[in-house]
């Protein structure tokens, strides 16, 4: 085994050489863009909690209401499905078939006790929304404060 000295020279190659794979993984992550480097949860969802229910609202575009199940158990809702959609189009001389298909999963935890027997679920235009009443030891109370 050959032992190379260490010289002024060898250290500036290798500087030289950790720059340029500097830049070269640097230009490559760049062009991945900004989904590699943060992990974003399908389907989005905004948690609205009110004075007497919690709104959830989840984005489904391409879902059929029959492809998503709802469920409440303890203090976790449960918003799965699965997302299957085909679209074929034939024309004179061309033939184009587009799919895409998946499944999704996610869970939101519940900041106070809800009714369940009064939750409800709508799908409209690719959006899911879910009230989930409170229970009503659960509602805020106002209280007076005397002077």
């Amino acid at each position: 085994m050959a032992i190379i000295p260490w010289t002024r020279r060898n250290r500036n190659e290798l500087s030289r050489l950790d720059r340029e794979m500097g830049d070269l993984l640097g230009s490559f992550f760049t062009g991945l863009g900004e989904p590699f480097f943060e992990y974003q949860a399908w389907p989005a969802i905004d948690v609205a909690e009110r004075e007497d229910a919690i709104t959830v609202r989840a984005e489904v575009p391409g879902c059929k209401p029959e492809d998503i199940d709802v469920s409440v158990y303890g203090d976790t809702l449960t918003i799965a499905g699965q997302k299957k959609d085909s679209r074929e189009d034939k024309g004179d001389g061309f033939y184009h078939v587009e799919s895409s298909y998946g499944s999704f999963r996610r869970e939101v935890l519940l900041p106070t006790n809800v009714d369940e027997e009064k939750i409800n679920a709508e799908y409209r235009d690719g959006v899911l929304s879910v009230t989930l009443p409170k229970t009503e030891k659960s509602k805020a109370v106002k209280v007076k404060v005397k002077g």
